[in-house]
């Protein structure tokens, strides 16, 4: 496998990470990117000059997953938006792998933090279907992962649990958001 830039002009690659997008999201989050149409608009917005767009390719050629970075804060902070591995290549590393690559290409930029948001729209997590007030945060100290939803994985990969935003998605339905320094890469 190989990680590389996505470029405007890999329109191939860039309709395949489209594909994983509608796919990837469809199960847990279907209202994310319903169609191809809505997946290749938020592919092309990840290709403007100040974001980070990268691709891991199979040996054969294809694209097995996407992952793209958002600067904020001046460029000391970046979103890592969005993350998709095909389903069929999940839990061999990739995902790692992609998340790694966007933390080097983030310190290179000068950044200092990631962060991710999640949503928890399906009850994965003790969050979902009940009030978060009026503690949030001491509701999120005890959160458990009930039906494998993501933040484990970015926990994983070093990512600190650091806030919630109750109910954003629907009454009973948070987002989730997570947080990592940036190693310095020389």
């Amino acid at each position: 496998m190989e990680i590389v830039d996505l470029l405007p002009d890999a329109s191939d690659r860039i309709h395949q990470a489209a594909a994983l997008l509608v796919e990837g999201f469809r199960e847990h989050h279907p209202q994310a990117w319903p169609t191809l149409d809505s997946a290749l608009t938020e592919v092309q917005d990840s290709l403007s000059d100040s974001r980070i767009s990268r691709v891991a390719i199979a040996p054969a050629g294809f694209v097995l997953g996407w992952i793209g970075g958002i600067p904020s804060y001046g460029g000391h902070v970046w979103e890592l938006h969005p993350l998709v591995v095909h389903p069929a290549y999940q839990s061999q590393g990739i995902g790692r792998a992609l998340v790694a690559d966007l933390e080097q290409q983030v310190s290179q930029r000068g950044g200092l933090t990631l962060w991710v948001g999640t949503d928890d729209e399906n009850a994965q997590t003790s969050l979902s279907g009940v009030s978060l007030y009026p503690n949030p945060l001491e509701k999120l100290a005890q959160i458990q992962n009930l039906h494998r939803h993501p933040y484990a994985f970015y926990q994983k990969c070093g990512f600190t649990l650091i806030g919630a935003m109750p109910d954003a998605n629907g009454r009973g339905k948070p987002d989730l958001f997570l947080a990592k320094s940036i190693e310095t890469y020389l």
